[in-house]
């Protein structure tokens, strides 16, 4: 039987008169998709086995509104943005993890000009950051001598320079990483930011997330690795798409580190 997983929210944290260290922001794919819940789930994990103070929001969690402002809707997306802001200010939220880079992306970059300035950061930086400090350790455990590959997320990525953090993460699993022809600034999109991944394509002789992913097939994977919920969906599509869903798995950083030594 495995054991319950603990997430505090804000709202029980303020009623004890505790505030958490740092806000966990789940996000709307993190909450609701069955994929992504699993990405939540081994983040939680690490975070509990760290002993980080955090608390998430919750039911008072709302969409960042990226789909919204990415597909040309900007009164949606200030409307959507606002109401965070509102509940993220109430509880005095200085710093901010998210295991999804739209997310981060958005809360870093598009709401201080709104009234929210928070310090946010991606999870693959926090776990980094976490096993600097040496609150974490990672034994290679099953990873060890694997050839992985890591897609780069366009707003993790080309938007915000972060490309070390999930890179050194790898690594620490005595994992063999292996790059793809595109990859970092270089990198290919998955197919799914601008809220692409809410619509079917359009008509064209082959799908983005099928190239990126016969990108990654050619490095001889056993694991392509991500560090977003979106590219996952697209990639794992990818995979199936071309017959490998055997061979090749699709996992996001945080899994990989809360897996390695479940042996």
């Amino acid at each position: 039987m495995s054991e319950a997983i603990k997430v505090p929210t804000m709202a029980e944290m303020m009623a004890e008169g505790k505030t958490p260290e740092v806000l966990f922001w789940v996000g709307c794919s993190g909450s609701f998709d069955d994929r992504a819940k699993k990405i939540t789930k081994a983040f939680v994990k690490l975070l509990n086995k760290a002993q980080v103070d955090f608390a998430v929001l919750g039911t008072e969690e709302s969409c960042t509104g990226d789909p919204a402002k990415r597909s040309g809707n900007e009164m949606l997306f200030q409307m959507q943005a606002m109401t965070n802001i509102e509940v993220l200010n109430g509880y005095e939220i200085k710093k901010i993890v998210t295991a999804c880079p739209h997310c981060f992306n958005t809360l870093k970059n598009e709401y201080p000009s709104l009234g929210g300035s928070y310090e946010v950061v991606h999870h693959t930086q926090f776990l980094r950051s976490l096993l600097e400090e040496g609150k974490l350790t990672i034994e290679g455990g099953k990873f060890k001598g694997k050839r992985i590959t890591f897609h780069d997320p366009c707003y993790l990525g080309r938007a915000n320079d972060v490309y070390e953090a999930p890179r050194a993460l790898i690594q620490k699993l005595d994992a063999e990483l292996v790059e793809m022809k595109n990859c970092k600034k270089r990198g290919l999109c998955c197919g799914a930011g601008g809220a692409q991944m809410f619509k079917e394509p359009e008509k064209g002789n082959k799908d983005i997330n099928i190239e990126r992913t016969e990108q990654a097939i050619e490095t001889k994977p056993d694991i392509i690795a991500a560090g977003c919920p979106f590219c996952n969906t697209m990639l794992t599509d990818g995979v199936k798409g071309k017959d490998k869903e055997g061979t090749v798995e699709v996992m996001d950083v945080a899994e990989l580190i809360a897996n390695a030594e479940d042996l």
